[in-house]
Order: C-alpha cells, then sequence, then structure tokens
C-alpha cells in the first residue's frame, strides 16, 4: 500500500458563513438545493454528528457513479472545518483502501472565503495514485463547492 495526500485551495465569491451554512453545517437537506443538477438526494444515518452515515445520491448527468458515501469523523464550526471518511465511491476510490477528507471554510475578505481541501489516503495495489486520478478526486470536492457557490451568488439573500 501507498500512503498519499492531495491538498488544493479554492477561492468562493460568497462569505465563509454562508458556505458553511449551505454547505458543511449538517442540513443535509440543503445540498439538493444548493448542488441542483449534481445532487439529486441525500440520505443520512445518524444525529448528524460523529460517526453520521451520509449518502449522496448524483444525477446520472453528472457522469460519474451515483452514489457517495461518507462518515462523519468530526465538525467543527468555530474552525469552519469539516472531516469525513468515504465508504464508497467512484472508480478512483475503488483504488483506495482508505479516504478522509478535510475541508475548511476561511474568510478571505468582504463576502468571499477559501475553502482548503486536504485528502490523505492509502492505495490498494501500492503503486502511486496517478496524477490524473488525483485530480479527479480533488475535482468531485471541489466541483460541489462551485456548485454551492453559484447556488448562493445568484440567491444572495439564502443563508445569510
Amino acid at each position: 500500500m501507498v500512503a498519499g495526500s492531495i491538498n488544493e485551495e479554492c477561492a468562493v465569491a460568497v462569505s465563509a458563513q454562508r458556505l458553511w451554512k449551505a454547505a458543511f453545517a449538517g442540513d443535509w437537506d440543503a445540498l439538493p438545493k444548493v448542488c441542483a443538477g449534481l445532487i439529486d438526494a441525500v440520505e443520512v444515518q445518524g444525529d448528524g454528528g460523529p460517526g453520521t452515515v451520509s449518502t449522496m445520491k448524483f444525477n446520472p448527468s453528472v457522469g460519474v457513479d451515483n452514489v457517495f458515501k461518507t462518515r462523519l469523523i468530526s465538525r467543527d464550526a468555530a474552525a469552519g472545518k469539516v472531516k469525513s471518511e468515504v465508504l464508497q465511491g467512484d472508480k478512483v476510490c475503488a483504488k483506495l483502501k482508505s479516504q478522509v477528507s478535510e475541508m475548511q471554510v476561511q474568510a478571505a475578505g468582504d463576502g468571499a472565503c477559501v475553502v482548503k481541501l486536504a485528502i490523505d489516503y492509502e492505495t490498494l495495489d501500492g503503486a502511486p495514485l496517478a496524477a490524473e486520478d488525483q485530480a479527479t478526486l480533488a475535482k468531485g470536492y471541489l466541483g460541489l463547492i462551485k456548485a454551492a457557490e453559484a447556488y448562493l451568488v445568484a440567491h444572495p439573500a439564502e443563508f445569510a
């Protein structure tokens, strides 16, 4: 097995507070709304705290496997940080023994923020994860952030 990590940053044109409320605060019902066209539904098993399992069902037009299942490790609203373990995902996830993602939302001026993404993983076959697969993993997470950003820009009164 090979361990690796991916680190990316994404500038977002809405406040950290609004993005947190819309995408990370644990309001699972909001995700299909703020990521319309990408996420069709979210099923949740648990009370929303650590150990809660969420299953996102993607719209078939997205062109990825239909289900992305995670277990919440931690959520810290004060630090704007959420950490999850991936239980089921796309074809890249199938190459991994484990995958843990951490996203942190940080203010970056008036009405803007930066999302820092860190993915730690172990491969199954002992080979490093190809650069293309690393990019695919990061793109999946950041695509959801950009969809939430677009929704929030178009609906400035929501999640205020």
